[in-house]
């Protein structure tokens, strides 16, 4: 290929809104082949003339990242949105290339020499605090990368970093193909018996996808998928126990078997980790994971968790005896199993409260919740969100862009929003991630701001038979979880990229805005400003509301040791399992069970062959970062309701403090600074547990 093609590739352009309708797969590997080859050359002069100066180092520095992140986030982000075979072998096959290239920029020994004599030098004092924490961030990371490795031992540890790229692919894609590789054909009435109209549409529909021309939900025939708005609601509602169980058994036992197995990959996954560590220093790759954490050490967290656990374990086998006992009552005659919990909670919460998740569907159609959420950010943080469609280029028709703007009305942040379930090329999931990050730049001698742009991903269910997208509650809450992530890197005032946003805060800490604004949710003014009748207009009845605050804390307890098992599996995995030896992974989840579950795991359960989030995303050894961050968002949010949720004047004045502190000074100050700096002092635990309804509201 001649280099004039090459220039012409849409991934060498490394800068502004990714041209996705000019970019194939075929771009991929020249593109970033090429790309590779420059970016070797930039770091060789770097290293040769580095000056131990912000300007003479950090600068170039961030610039050589800056273009690496463009190019290689595009193709990250459509492996996540548009996933083909075509694309994943492009991918494969530059991979081992871009982790090469991180390895060599993060293990410059003439670059760390120059940021160690930068923190040791007179400009030090006179650096921002921003621009403090981005130089000891980079000497720290380099350390962790292996920067004081030399010869065998080196290789040893980039051929890790290699191979762990590669298995967390690996283990993405056959969680993805695994769970398109199932699906239960339903062809009667008696099959189909309990299910909602909006799952037999979606069932349907991806009936029609499969084949099926003549589908329709009235007739079917009916597919259920893994695929979670197909399986969840299934499991919710389906009245043959039968079909629950062979769903079930399916859902669990996703990529545990066969050419999908990813118990093989796990096994290796976590041995590399546990080599890696040891080569850097540390006893476990859970010391290394918390080395760039708010928490301090592995006890710390285990403390939180028992804390959380203590609680919550009192509450969950109570939750599971009344369970058993309404089963019962109900004419189940049968021990409960675990195909039968959502069905019988389901039914439980909606006989205790009178509703079920459908009936609220029609009031929360998509439109109406992105008015309410754009209302509420408005309200508390003065920014204005205005549809910008037609703007920015896009990958799926179905994706939105938006702009934000401040009290003054200019143009401050960008965001894409892709809402709706894609089994077929989409993950599970729903997650932010950053398109363009804020900094201050220089373009053709002028000085101006860059501004944020983010993704926002969901997998609601998507608009079918000419309904608009009517969203479950939890689905409302999924999104106002992801804005959250999205405000902290839209609102941000940190002019380097290295601490603006969500870049350099702390993993544990960072979902302290995503979790604050699920809060939101329940709060009167905001629900009743969104939830409206897609068809009639009419807003949410009282006693619908009455019911959502009074199911808020129904099966908390279940809740929340649900997610402090996952917790100390992952952190049990990563700090005293020991691979290849006498227990498997299995055997620690099912010895933890006893302590973390009410209903142990099936012998069979391979929930840890999909558990993407610790084996090929950021959470290994850092899965507790959600109930870290919870007891933080929690006390937040308490600070709104000491002043009164309907005290407005109150609620814009907190607003405001939240937004130039959590929001806006992301990772250029310690979280727990930037949480001092807002609330006045430490974080407590003891609002988590109210908000849970695990310990009473205390009396003033």
């Amino acid at each position: 290929m001649n280099h004039n093609t090459m220039t012409q590739n849409p991934l060498l352009i490394g800068k502004g809104l990714p041209p996705f309708a000019d970019i194939t797969t075929d771009n991929v590997v020249p593109g970033i082949t090429q790309l590779l080859e420059e970016l070797e050359t930039t770091l060789s002069k770097l290293e040769e003339n580095a000056e131990p100066t912000w300007s003479g180092l950090v600068e170039p520095l961030q610039e050589l990242q800056e273009r690496l992140v463009w190019s290689w986030g595009i193709i990250n982000h459509l492996m996540g949105v548009k996933n083909s075979p075509e694309l994943r072998e492009a991918h494969q096959t530059v991979q081992p290339q871009v982790v090469q290239f991180i390895n060599r920029l993060n293990q410059s020994q003439p670059l760390y020499k120059a940021f160690k004599a930068l923190a040791d030098s007179p400009d030090w004092e006179s650096l921002e605090p921003a621009q403090k924490r981005i130089v000891e961030a980079t000497i720290r990371d380099a350390e962790l990368s292996g920067v004081g490795l030399t010869g065998e031992i080196c290789d040893r540890f980039n051929a890790i970093q290699l191979e762990l790229a590669e298995l967390a692919t690996q283990f993405s894609n056959q969680v993805l193909d695994a769970t398109k590789a199932f699906s239960l054909t339903l062809t009667t009435p008696e099959e189909i018996d309990g299910l909602p109209p909006s799952l037999l549409s979606l069932a349907a529909q991806a009936a029609r996808e499969a084949g099926e021309e003549n589908a329709t939900p009235e007739n079917g025939p009916w597919r259920i998928t893994l695929d979670f708005p197909s399986v969840g609601p299934f499991l919710k509602y389906s009245t043959r126990r039968d079909l629950r169980e062979t769903v079930y058994r399916a859902y669990i036992s996703r990529a545990s078997e066969g050419e999908l197995n990813n118990f093989p990959l796990i096994e290796r996954i976590l041995k590399l980790r546990k080599e890696k560590a040891e080569i850097l220093g540390f006893s476990s790759y859970a010391e290394l994971s918390l080395a760039s954490k708010m928490a301090p050490d592995v006890a710390a967290v285990e403390q939180l968790l028992e804390e959380l656990r203590t609680v919550s374990y009192d509450a969950g086998v109570q939750e599971f005896e009344e369970l058993k006992v309404y089963a019962k009552s109900q004419g189940e005659t049968g021990d409960l199993k675990h195909w039968d919990i959502s069905f019988w909670s389901e039914r439980q919460r909606s006989d205790k409260f009178s509703y079920t998740d459908e009936e609220l569907r029609p009031y929360f159609p998509l439109n109406q919740v992105l008015d309410g959420l754009f209302g509420l950010v408005q309200r508390i943080f003065n920014i204005t969100i205005t549809p910008a469609d037609g703007l920015a280029p896009i990958w799926h028709p179905d994706v939105r862009y938006f702009q934000v703007a401040d009290e003054h009305k200019n143009a401050i942040a960008y965001f894409y929003l892709d809402p709706y379930s894609r089994p077929a090329e989409k993950r599970g999931g729903a997650w932010m991630a950053d398109c363009i990050n804020r900094a201050k730049i220089i373009e053709d001698g002028i000085t101006k701001i860059r501004l944020p742009v983010a993704y926002l991903q969901c997998n609601q269910t998507p608009p079918v038979d000419g309904k608009p997208s009517l969203m479950t509650f939890s689905e409302v809450e999924t999104l106002f979880h992801e804005f959250g992530h999205g405000l902290q890197h839209m609102l941000t005032t940190v002019d380097y990229p290295g601490a603006s946003g969500i870049n350099n805060v702390e993993w544990d800490a960072v979902e302290l805005p995503s979790q604050f604004m699920e809060n939101w949710c329940y709060d009167r003014s905001t629900l009743f400003g969104m939830a409206k009748h897609y068809e009639t207009g009419e807003t949410l009845p009282e006693h619908y509301y009455q019911k959502i605050l009074a199911s808020r804390n129904y099966m908390s307890g279940t809740a929340m040791l649900r997610q402090i098992h996952f917790s100390l599996v992952d952190l049990e995995l990563h700090h005293r399992y020991q691979p290849g030896g006498k227990e498997t992974v299995n055997d620690v989840r099912q010895r933890l069970a006893a302590e973390t579950t009410v209903l142990p795991p099936l012998s069979e359960d391979a929930f840890l062959c999909s558990f993407g989030h610790i084996f090929a995303g950021g959470y290994a050894a850092g899965y507790y970062s959600y109930k870290w961050a919870e007891v933080l968002s929690a006390d937040a949010f308490a600070a709104f309701e000491e002043a009164g949720l309907d005290n407005d004047s109150a609620v814009v004045s907190i607003g405001e403090k939240f937004r130039h502190t959590v929001l806006a000074l992301g990772g250029s100050l310690h979280p727990m600074e930037v949480f001092k700096s807002f609330r006045g002092r430490e974080p407590s635990t003891k609002p988590l547990l109210i908000h849970s309804g695990l310990v009473p509201a205390l009396r003033a």
